[in-house]
């Protein structure tokens, strides 16, 4: 491997781990609903970096979440689907990073791309929740909801709140440091 080819993936592995401790910051609302702000470092790392990177920055990030004991994992399934399946479906973000460098070179606010690529990102991944949600959570749903319901409840809110979230923070950087999504 290259030295460019190196710098690509330790930019990766930095994605990640700045991921990994923004995860560590609780950001609970109400019960079972949270915004996942770990989401915005290897957001912008496939935006500046592309697919397959960013694929592989969102699958450390969830392995991390398992090496540093922060995964709830009921089944390794459970845990592979919704720790480095979901998490490396991030990197999906990272097909827009080509439209998201033009624009950004052109002197422009990509801001329509950079909403499409972290809603790609962001529902890609909590598909995957939602689907373990259904499978290995749902006896555990409440408020008297069916597990389908209940998963699509709490992963459908959390999708929400992260994506929001992942976009207006991703949107100030890039507006004020658009150098940010240019590879160098």
């Amino acid at each position: 491997m290259n030295s460019s080819g190196i710098k690509v993936w330790l930019e990766g592995a930095i994605a990640a781990s700045f991921s990994m401790a923004l995860s560590l910051i609780p950001l609970d609302v109400g019960i079972g609903f949270s915004i996942s702000i770990g989401m915005i470092p290897v957001v912008i790392y496939s935006f500046r970096r592309g697919f397959l990177p960013g694929l592989a920055s969102g699958f450390i990030w969830g392995l991390l979440h398992i090496l540093l004991g922060k995964a709830y994992i009921l089944t390794v399934s459970q845990g592979l689907i919704e720790y480095l399946l979901a998490f490396a479906c991030a990197g999906f973000a990272g097909l827009y990073a080509g439209k998201i460098q033009t624009l950004v070179k052109n002197g422009e606010t990509p801001w329509m791309q950079l909403l499409f690529g972290v809603l790609l990102g962001t529902g890609i991944r909590y598909i995957w929740h939602f689907i373990a949600g259904v499978i290995f959570w749902g006896q555990f749903a409440a408020w008297g909801l069916s597990p389908v319901m209940y998963s699509l409840v709490i992963n459908g809110t959390n999708a929400l709140l992260t994506a929001a979230a992942t976009f207006i923070v991703t949107l100030l950087l890039v507006k004020k440091s658009p150098g940010l999504v240019l590879p160098k």
